[in-house]
């Protein structure tokens, strides 16, 4: 077993993994930036070291996270997600260096990171996937022709995307001309590549996920779905397992479609085949992500599977200690996404000091943060705060659940996404267990929800107020 992890990311990810870490007997290694030196997972850790004053540098050198690794006395690396954790540069330097790497091989992540590579492995292993360009496009005149063939709208997007970033949909010639250098601009920024490809839109879909874990011994397991159909500017915000749209049919076959994915390309620790399914019911490969997701909590709820202790498990050499039979799940799981975000102002980013927070309790709840009352949230990072999951027996206790664990929360200081997930769950139609993608865009009267102020909020205005009246 490995003795000492280096966690290679911030954040309530990084605690998360330091929590795995405390549990199997393993010694956690924090890293931070100036901007970070306050933050949760550097107060957690056994260690922590000092990346330097630049908030991004640090989290995105390979050379100076694996020498500090080794100098430190660590024998692996867990890149989280976000940052590094998709390059295939730290996984090689890892392997070159003597450090494992707790995450898929450096070939799988760089095949399975090119969308048009993993869009060809898929189809040759027969999975399938939605009509589209053949690889990459040469220009814009090629993706007009391919367009047409294959008919409007279509999506236009980063080879090398992710996160939602590097995508356009395009219903007719004239948006597809308008988003072409747009896209390529993007994915040069973000990704640091040009390539960009095209796909049919697939209209209304349903985003559904299945969690797939692979060892060394030729052992792959699916541990069913997670519906991530509520989502902002392909973001994903709501997430839930099991799907509440999906019968059981289905569940086995795209179950055993995530499976044949992920052998088709040797995989090995935890990732997430991600596809789309269409209003007839047929399921589309969107992408593999080749490490733990957000949304990994509310598989591990339904399942009682640790999936942080299987990936470090994995890459220390050991199998799977399941078989598919052996997996079963109980229950519904949903998990919301707190963000630093002021949903009634186009979802402003709301940085600065946290004055006050409590989080919720009770049974069927859990918290994943990396906040505290005090904690000044940085600019510099995405804005998500905290992760709320929640559980019960059936969808309609599930909901409720949800909706007293928000309102139990407390985050004072800064505006976040809370209120918005609370008109959401009053919402008909998200209630009765039917939506799809583009459920938000639909319902922007979920928008006009009342800011009145809470007895605690006055409360910590007032205590504010009087602490800096008396110098304190």
């Amino acid at each position: 077993m490995l003795r000492k992890i280096l966690i290679a990311n911030r954040g309530e990810i990084a605690v998360r993994v330091i929590r795995a870490c405390a549990e199997m007997g393993i010694r956690s290694a924090a890293v931070y930036s100036e901007a970070d030196r306050h933050s949760l997972h550097v107060k957690k850790a056994d260690e922590a070291y000092s990346l330097g004053a630049d908030p991004l540098a640090g989290y995105l050198n390979v050379h100076n996270l694996v020498t500090l690794a080794l100098s430190t006395g660590c024998d692996a690396i867990h890149p989280g997600y976000g940052f590094l954790a998709e390059n295939p540069e730290l996984a090689i330097a890892c392997t070159r260096r003597g450090i494992t790497f707790i995450g898929p091989t450096a070939e799988v992540i760089s095949r399975m990171g090119d969308k048009t590579q993993a869009r060809f492995a898929m189809q040759k292993a027969g999975v399938p996937i939605t009509p589209g360009s053949a690889g990459n496009l040469e220009d814009l005149e090629q993706a007009l022709r391919v367009a047409a063939e294959i008919g409007y709208p279509i999506m236009l997007k980063a080879t090398s995307g992710g996160g939602g970033r590097g995508i356009r949909r395009c219903d007719d010639a004239a948006a597809l001309r308008r988003n072409f250098e747009r896209v390529i601009s993007e994915a040069t920024k973000a990704f640091g590549r040009a390539e960009v490809f095209l796909e049919k839109c697939v209209v209304n879909p349903r985003h559904i996920e299945v969690q797939v874990l692979g060892d060394h011994h030729g052992h792959c397991i699916h541990l069913f779905e997670r519906d991530c159909s509520i989502q902002r500017r392909n973001q994903k915000l709501i997430e839930i397992a099991p799907s509440p749209q999906i019968d059981e049919a289905q569940r086995q076959y795209v179950g055993g479609l995530a499976v044949l994915a992920a052998r088709a390309v040797g995989y090995t620790n935890a990732g997430t085949v991600e596809f789309l399914q269409d209003t007839d019911g047929r399921f589309y490969f969107m992408e593999m992500n080749t490490r733990i997701q957000v949304e990994h909590t509310v598989t591990e709820t339904i399942t009682g599977v640790d999936l942080v202790e299987e990936q470090i498990r994995v890459a220390a050499g050991l199998p799977l200690r399941f078989q598919q039979h052996e997996i079963s799940r109980r229950g519904v799981a949903m998990q919301f996404r707190i963000n630093a975000e002021d949903p009634k102002n186009n979802f402003l980013p709301s940085f600065g000091r946290i004055s006050r927070y409590y989080a919720p309790g009770g049974p069927g709840v859990r918290t994943d943060t990396c906040i505290y009352t005090g904690y000044t949230v940085p600019p510099h990072y995405d804005s998500m705060l905290a992760k709320v999951i929640v559980w019960a027996l059936s969808w309609e206790d599930v909901l409720n659940r949800g909706a007293r664990a928000l309102k139990d929360m407390g985050v004072f200081g800064i505006k976040t996404t809370m209120p918005f997930y609370q008109e959401i769950l009053r919402h008909p139609q998200f209630r009765s267990g039917h939506f799809d993608t583009g459920f938000l865009d639909a319902h922007p009267e979920l928008l006009t929800y009342s800011e009145k102020r809470r007895k605690e909020d006055i409360a910590a205005a007032l205590a504010a107020a009087i602490a800096a009246h008396a110098g304190l």
